[in-house]
């Protein structure tokens, strides 16, 4: 396991907040008592969560099959449904949706091997990523990758309610590798799929998932 360079920045800013705090805390307060106490454990633990949140873990790549599509993120499934997919295919696709908490991975890898064949950043609001809507009206970034047989998946990037940055590295032509990386989000935020109308999926409502591991769903055999 190792710290996202992402992370460094906000890490160290957080660090020395905190220093300053501490500094202006023994001031104001200079014997130690319950504020002091109180401070260690708030700002210790918020100094811990926000380098647990940058972590990436070192994991084997589930990528024993070709057809096998595998999880993007680390989360929860909240969406396994049929609907209109407007902004590339224009047609109906099966659409898994992951949702992750500020406690999980947040680091996102490609699902599949190919190339990326489009990406759309698109601003918007920030729901909480759980929302329906956060879908097609939060800030989010859109990313399609074809593999060898022509088989297109899309994976949406959204920001949620804590959510401030979607960074997302992957160009038009880039060549995609399953399991590799391709960006990140802050703070809490969520992963859409869509699959062909034909997929099997392999996931359904309430199940946690594991990025890099995790069968999603199994493309049509060509």
């Amino acid at each position: 396991m190792h710290i996202h360079r992402e992370g460094y920045k906000v890490i160290f800013t957080v660090a020395l907040l905190i220093t300053a705090l501490w500094f202006l805390l023994d001031t104001v307060l200079p014997t130690a008592g319950i504020a002091h106490i109180l401070f260690y454990v708030g700002f210790g633990g918020l100094l811990i969560w926000t380098i647990s949140f940058f972590r990436v873990p070192h994991r084997k790549i589930n990528n024993k099959d070709v057809s096998e599509v595998i999880s993007s993120a680390d989360g929860r499934v909240v969406t396994v449904e049929e609907v209109f997919e407007p902004e590339y295919f224009n047609d109906k696709r099966i659409q898994v949706s992951v949702f992750m908490s500020p406690l999980n991975v947040h680091v996102n890898w490609y699902p599949i091997d190919g190339e990326v064949s489009y990406t759309k950043y698109h601003p918007g609001k920030f729901l909480v990523a759980y929302h329906p809507k956060s879908s097609t009206e939060n800030e989010r970034n859109t990313i399609v990758v074809k593999n060898e047989n022509a088989q297109e998946i899309l994976v949406r990037q959204i920001a949620g309610m804590m959510a401030r940055r979607i960074i997302s590295r992957a160009k038009v032509g880039d060549k995609a590798i399953k399991g590799s990386e391709f960006g990140i989000i802050r703070f809490g935020s969520r992963l859409d799929f869509f699959f062909p109308i034909d997929a099997e999926i392999c996931v359904k409502l309430g199940d946690k998932i594991t990025a890099q591991q995790t069968v999603l769903g199994k493309l049509p055999k060509i």
